[in-house]
């Protein structure tokens, strides 16, 4: 059957030399379209990643669900015959509306209805990549009556990649930092809008019933202009509701949510919604932390800290007379800023991160590593969790073999290990791997009332030994108590474990498995 022709574009004639504006016009629709549907994916894919982990896992799942779902769109486009231009608005008021309240509505679902995330997660992926998988078929096919088949599909396809290369860039190094996952799904939702209200304007002599398309447009443009406007209201709703303490201080970085919070047990710090210190009890985890290492060396002159930009840890190398300088390798410049700036959280660290002797590096501590020819009396590794493999990365041989390659031949290494109860699996894998490597592997645990008990390891290439003596101001360690750390009763004794290593990631594997039980 032949397709319905809708009312020609212009007067028949010779066909100018250039493009049409038109034309023009629809392949800038075709850029944001584009750019529009790669940003709730991006979108999607971190919030998956801050909620449920393993970000490789939930940006390889997000990124097939949605082309996926573009597919399943372009072989519905072939039922659309009639109103081309009304079908095309109409879609793109529908992905305006859902991409753009995409992020907003799963932080909301995720502090009010945990349960119905992933379902509401993976529901919306579907729905805006069935809508955008209809959008370019719908475009190209109004495009066809006027512009070539070749012309066509090269103009078309150009226009959208580079629409997917300028969010792809933009996503982590303007628009998250700058204005938030919240934010930034509205302000592309009202692209979208835009985007439909040019369409109206475009095909204004094509469509039947205008008035009613331009009613839908202005509804639509409102919900998302008083969404972004009230952005900042929702994020704080959701969050509140999240986190129960009162917010002090929130902000996205490319790398992650950093989130502080007061309440009756002092501040606490937030990373993607995971505790990484409760001021109530962060001394123990710190001193347990640093301390055995630090006191067993003896002089230590050259320490290096990797993680650990809340300063805490720094505070308690500080606290030996013979350290020289500290360096502090932290990938995100958004933790050492606000730690060494904000004088509230700059006082729980006793302003460690404004010493002199403390040099700040924001870069990634694993090429960091390799690229360094620096040695150290003491390396204090303060990692998060592995709970993805960009995290996983920095617990395997590989790692440990660099490690190694930077630690004087008298100096100790420390590992924070995740719980050798809780993940009693996990724990163990990490001393196998730091042994695989040639080093030395002391292991020993802490009880930190926030997180429960708690795991570290101590790596060198001479037996470790008791130190004589510790600071004289410390809160929890003593020279007597300290033996008892590196005592494991039955229920966390050692068992067999395989070595984690960059092409395998077993301990993400492992450590999620084992979190997951509880």
């Amino acid at each position: 059957m032949t397709e319905p022709q809708s009312a020609p574009l212009q007067a028949q004639g010779p066909a100018p030399s250039g493009p049409r504006p038109i034309e023009v016009a629809l392949l800038i629709s075709v850029f944001v379209v584009a750019a529009c549907g790669l940003l709730y994916e991006l979108a999607a894919g971190a919030l998956a990643s801050y909620v449920l982990g393993d970000s490789v896992l939930q940006f390889s799942t997000i990124i097939g669900t949605y082309l996926f779902a573009m597919g399943v769109g372009s072989w519905l486009s072939r039922y659309f015959e009639r109103q081309l231009p009304a079908h095309f608005l109409r879609i793109e008021l529908l992905v305006a509306l859902i991409g753009g309240l995409l992020p907003a509505t799963l932080f909301l679902a995720n502090a009010y209805t945990p349960g119905a995330f992933r379902f509401l997660l993976y529901g919306m992926v579907l729905m805006v990549g069935t809508l955008v998988g209809l959008e370019i078929p719908l475009v190209m096919r109004i495009l066809k009556r006027n512009v070539a088949l070749k012309d066509l599909v090269s103009q078309v396809l150009t226009f959208d990649y580079l629409g997917a290369l300028a969010v792809s860039m933009a996503f982590p190094l303007l628009l998250v930092p700058h204005l938030g996952l919240i934010r930034t799904g509205l302000l592309f939702g009202v692209m979208n809008a835009a985007v439909a209200v040019w369409a109206v304007w475009l095909f204004r002599h094509e469509l039947r019933r205008v008035k009613a398309h331009v009613a839908a447009c202005v509804m639509v443009l409102g919900i998302l202009l008083a969404a972004l406007a009230g952005a900042e209201h929702i994020t704080s709703f959701a969050e509140d509701k999240f986190y129960q303490d009162r917010i002090v201080f929130s902000t996205a970085s490319p790398y992650q949510r950093i989130v502080v919070t007061q309440g009756r047990a002092g501040h606490r710090l937030y990373l993607n919604g995971n505790l990484q210190f409760a001021q109530a009890d962060e001394y123990r985890y710190h001193e347990a932390l640093v301390h055995p290492a630090m006191a067993s060396h003896g002089a230590p002159k050259k320490v290096a800290v990797l993680g650990g930009g809340d300063g805490m840890a720094v505070r308690e190398i500080l606290k030996y007379p013979s350290v020289e300088s500290v360096t502090l390798v932290e990938l995100d410049p958004a933790m050492t800023t606000i730690f060494s700036e904000n004088p509230t959280l700059a006082r729980l660290n006793d302003h460690a991160l404004q010493n002199p002797k403390v040099k700040i590096v924001n870069t990634d501590a694993f090429g960091w590593l390799q690229e360094g020819q620096d040695m150290f009396d003491v390396i204090v590794v303060d990692f998060p969790d592995p709970t993805n493999f960009s995290i996983g990365k920095l617990y395997t041989n590989s790692f440990y073999a660099l490690l190694d390659r930077r630690l004087a031949a008298s100096g100790y290494a420390v590992v924070q290990t995740t719980s050798p109860l809780v993940a009693r699996q996990s724990y163990w894998t990490v001393a196998q791997t730091i042994e695989s490597v040639g080093l030395r592997a002391a292991p020993y645990h802490a009880h930190v009332p926030s997180f429960g008990e708690w795991g570290f390891i101590i790596a060198s290439r001479r037996p470790w030994r008791l130190p004589d003596a510790l600071p004289a101001d410390l809160r929890f360690l003593s020279a007597d108590t300290l033996p008892l750390l590196f005592d494991f009763p039955l229920d966390m004794a050692r068992v067999p474990a395989e070595v984690n290593r960059l092409s395998n990631q077993a301990l993400v594997h492992t450590y999620e498995r084992e979190w997951g039980k509880h």
